[in-house]
């Protein structure tokens, strides 16, 4: 059976509502997260990624009630970051309503957060989220604290180690493409899906369909996830799906 390719809208949450920047200085406000996943429900959307970026730098756990209440309207999947550092704070995510818990800086402090998030929960809800910025030399390195903090760690090798560790997927985010319309980072994306396993979703960059279709075609990228062209374009998940699936892409439209 072919694995379809799925399309996922990211929402980023600060403070009281959405926002969305360019790489990742997201000051711009676009509106309510829960009138965001009503309009996606009926979009039909085929995976959601709901990212708290206070939550790490403010040093707070993530709020489980707000989780709780975005999951009663949400009628799709729903991968749930920010802010986790334990491995009870992804149950406490799954109980009430994440399908799967994103880590990131927590996961680089303590890498042990995957291995004991995939024994206690499975592999299948822990994806691990790297950010990636590109130097001036061309040298890649993984950033934490929402892109603003250096680790000195490859991506690629951060990849395989989150892997081994238990990951079941890996989000991986270009901060240097983040909110630019200038499409993905097709040459990075295309680095990590070669050494790993399991699957890769490009985010970062997105403008158009095309962008899309690139990724998936030249980068291997299993899944695309996306937030400025559905906040401030017209185009949809539904229609990028339909485009993906017209140039031949395995997609459930």
């Amino acid at each position: 059976m072919t694995v379809k390719i799925r399309v996922m809208p990211t929402l980023l949450f600060r403070d009281v509502g959405l926002v969305k920047g360019v790489g990742f200085d997201s000051w711009r406000r676009t509106g309510s997260a829960l009138q965001a996943i009503k309009v996606y429900n009926m979009r039909e959307v085929d995976e959601l990624v709901f990212l708290d970026i206070r939550a790490t730098p403010d040093g707070r756990a993530p709020d489980f009630a707000q989780i709780d209440e975005l999951a009663d309207e949400c009628f799709m999947p729903m991968t749930v970051g920010g802010g986790v550092r334990t491995p009870d704070h992804i149950g406490a995510l799954l109980a009430v309503g994440a399908d799967k818990v994103a880590v990131n800086t927590g996961a680089l402090a303590s890498p042990d957060l995957i291995r004991d998030g995939a024994i206690r929960y499975g592999s299948q809800c822990i994806v691990v989220s790297i950010d990636v910025k590109r130097h001036d030399d061309g040298r890649l390195e993984v950033m934490s604290h929402c892109g603003k903090q250096p680790t000195g760690r490859d991506p690629v090798a951060w990849a395989r180690e989150a892997e081994a560790l238990g990951a079941g997927e890996i989000l991986l985010t270009s901060i240097d493409r983040d909110g630019t319309f200038e499409g993905y980072d097709v040459a990075l994306t295309r680095a990590v899906v070669d050494a790993v396993k399991i699957p890769v979703i490009a985010s970062g960059g997105c403008g158009n369909y095309q962008h899309m279709a690139e990724v998936l075609r030249e980068g291997k990228a299993d899944a695309v996830a996306a937030a400025s062209i559905f906040h401030f374009t017209e185009q949809t998940p539904r229609e990028a799906k339909q485009f993906l699936k017209d140039q031949g892409f395995h997609v459930r439209v």
